[in-house]
């Protein structure tokens, strides 16, 4: 298996206590050819103390007003990455250790562009797992007739087609 980078994008508003624990589960990554992009919107809160901790690491902290529109933080984070991949997640969300890992070995053996998959979803101490459907072959038309079952937080993209 190659090891292309991964330029994993985080928007972050406010969540200092959660980030902390989205940029761990990158850290601790079996997969470790990652780029970590933080696209803080200006938080008020102890998010710098958290981004500060992790300065000598492999990411990039970019400040932002986006006006409330995520896609703001979320599309400066790919105009800054590196990667040959593009990963996304969300500052309140996190990661299995394999993630990446297992991505890369789908991408590695098929002709794929976008990998995303089902999360577990945890709410009132409740594990529940999402329920994303397989596209059919015209996906456009299947997201916008069927509606979109796909978790930002799971995607992975070949850069290319961006």
């Amino acid at each position: 298996m190659n090891t292309p980078l991964i330029s994993i994008v985080i928007p972050t508003y406010n969540r200092s206590l959660l980030l902390e624990r989205s940029i761990k589960s990158i850290i601790n990554q079996t997969y470790q050819n990652w780029e970590i992009i933080v696209i803080d919107n200006n938080s008020t809160d102890d998010t710098d103390l958290v981004l500060e901790k992790y300065k000598e690491k492999k990411i990039l902290i970019k400040k932002i007003n986006n006006e409330g529109i995520i896609a703001k933080s979320r599309n400066l984070g790919i105009k800054l990455a590196k990667g040959e991949y593009i990963a996304f997640l969300d500052s309140d969300d996190w990661w299995e250790n394999k993630k990446i890992q297992l991505c890369m070995q789908i991408f590695d053996n098929n002709n794929i562009d976008l990998i995303y998959h089902n999360c577990f979803i945890l709410e009132k101490n409740k594990k529940k797992k999402s329920n994303c459907r397989k596209l059919s072959l015209n996906q456009y038309e299947d997201l916008v007739i069927n509606g979109n079952t796909i978790i930002t937080s799971s995607v992975i993209l070949n850069k290319k087609n961006i």
